[in-house]
């Protein structure tokens, strides 16, 4: 954790009084263009966080197009962008912050994610944690963070150019390269083939077909060891979920999604904001079984069927079994029982 004067090319969060935040890497010389004027580095370089910076005024040709000035021509807010005057506080970002800052290849997890994957997968610091799938680098950021230079971070990546945008970012965040990460390139099966058995501790799995690679998983996670899957539609979930309790050697999933809302609180007008963070994907957690030992299952009960689909059966099939998959649920006794409640009700009403 950075403490002390803000030096040059560190990442900082300009943030007005309107909650506005703008996010960049100081550099000697170097400006922050905003809406109402421009941040002159200069400035910021050398003071602590917290302080307090004022735009100054950009001169007019800069907020205009020089190629083709007649467009703007209409458009008196660009010369009222070169005015400056306007405060922003100077702090350094979080990490969540950094995150949606950075620059993307791949779509990001976000923050509310991100930190469920931490807490449930129980990533602590000086594990070695195996991810797939590096994408932008936003949950390798973080990962790095969690197991600390006393752990150990594996990533594999199958796209070389993605590998290089985490690579970066990760870079950029921590001021120089974390020496305990291990970037690879390639698919998941061939480079976990080549890693120690039982190695791992954890495993984060963010890739479209995770049910695939739960062979090399188990292979080199630890007995007991967590894994955790990021997968954002239904039918991936369902594949999922499926493939772990086929497989026999892992505990039964857990399933959530996170939802995220802000407040707006001002005195005793507080309201919940109108827009918020609604599905962005669904977490599976999952242990791994000792080696020659099989996971305990719930039993279901014979008569509810959870995987026929009706459209999938002829028409005397469904007709025969019409009435298990609508009303597999109630029995002859309990809709007895609603049906006297229903006709007292109706009676009552003549009353």
């Amino acid at each position: 954790m950075r403490r002390g004067p803000l030096t040059a090319g560190e990442k900082v969060q300009f943030t007005d009084r309107r909650s506005n935040k703008i996010t960049d890497q100081l550099v000697p010389g170097g400006v922050t263009q905003t809406s109402h004027g421009i941040i002159l580095h200069d400035d910021v370089i050398g003071q602590s966080e917290g302080s307090v910076v004022v735009t100054v005024s950009a001169k007019r040709e800069t907020q205009i197009n020089q190629d083709h000035p007649e467009r703007d021509a209409n458009k008196p807010w660009k010369g009222t962008r070169a005015i400056g005057g306007w405060q922003f506080a100077v702090m350094r970002p979080r990490l969540a912050d950094y995150v949606l800052s950075m620059p993307r290849g791949a779509q990001i997890m976000y923050p509310k994610d991100i930190a469920q994957v931490i807490q449930l997968g129980d990533i602590r610091s000086g594990m070695n944690v195996l991810e797939s799938g590096a994408g932008s680098g936003a949950m390798s950021v973080n990962l790095l963070d969690a197991v600390g230079e006393r752990g150990r971070l594996t990533t594999i990546e199958m796209r070389s150019e993605f590998a290089r945008v985490a690579e970066a970012n990760a870079t950029v965040y921590f001021g120089g390269r974390p020496a305990w990460w291990d970037l690879k390139i390639g698919d998941f099966d061939s480079v976990a083939a080549t890693l120690p058995e039982h190695s791992f501790d954890r495993i984060m799995l963010d890739m479209l077909d995770p049910w695939n690679r739960l062979e090399q998983a188990y292979r080199v996670i630890a007995p007991g060891g967590v894994l955790v899957a990021y997968v954002t539609t239904t039918t991936q979930l369902s594949r999922m979920a499926e493939a772990l309790r086929e497989a026999g050697c892992w505990t039964e999933p857990d399933i959530q999604e996170t939802l995220e809302r802000d407040w707006k609180v001002q005195g005793l007008a507080i309201r919940p904001d109108h827009q918020m963070i609604g599905h962005t994907g669904f977490l599976m957690v999952s242990r791994a079984m000792a080696p020659g030992f099989q996971a305990l299952r719930k039993r279901d009960r014979a008569t509810k069927d959870t995987t026929t689909d009706i459209d999938s059966l002829s028409a005397e099939e469904r007709a025969e079994q019409l009435e298990d998959l609508e009303l597999r649920d109630i029995s002859d006794r309990k809709l007895r029982k609603v049906l006297r409640d229903l006709d007292a009700q109706v009676e009552a009403i003549g009353d």
